[in-house]
C-alpha cells in the first residue's frame, strides 16, 4: 500500500483535472490542473459541486450518484467536441459510495 503522500504526487502529476467530492456533494480535492481548469480555481475547495452547475446538470450528479449507491462504477456525463467527461464512484473497503471524481477522456471520434 502507498501512503497519502506518493497517492497525492500521482495525482498532482496528471495533466486533467481531477476533482473529487464527497457523498453530500463537497467539493474535497481538486488536483493542480483542476485548480487551472476551472476559472474559480482553489476557492471551490469546500463549496458544493451543485453551487456550479445549472438544475438540468444537478439533476445529473444527483442520479448518477443515486445509480452508484445501487452498484453502478461510471457514467457518460457530458460529451462534446473538447472532451467527455466521466462520473466515477469512489469507494471504501466494504463497498460503499464515499464520494466520486470527475474523470475526462478525449473527445469521440465524430
Amino acid at each position: 500500500m502507498i501512503d497519502a503522500s506518493t497517492m497525492a504526487a500521482i495525482l498532482e502529476s496528471l495533466k486533467d483535472p481531477v476533482m473529487f467530492v464527497d457523498t453530500d456533494h463537497t467539493i474535497r480535492y481538486m488536483n493542480k490542473a483542476a485548480v487551472a481548469h476551472y476559472d474559480e480555481g482553489g476557492v471551490l475547495l469546500g463549496t458544493s459541486l451543485l453551487d456550479c452547475h445549472n438544475e438540468r446538470s444537478c439533476e445529473v450528479i444527483e442520479d448518477t450518484l443515486a445509480a452508484m449507491r445501487k452498484g453502478e462504477d461510471e457514467r457518460l456525463i457530458s460529451d462534446n467536441e473538447k472532451h467527455r467527461i466521466y462520473m466515477r464512484a469512489v469507494r471504501d473497503a466494504s463497498g460503499e459510495v464515499i464520494g466520486y471524481y470527475e474523470r475526462y477522456a478525449p473527445p469521440a471520434v465524430r
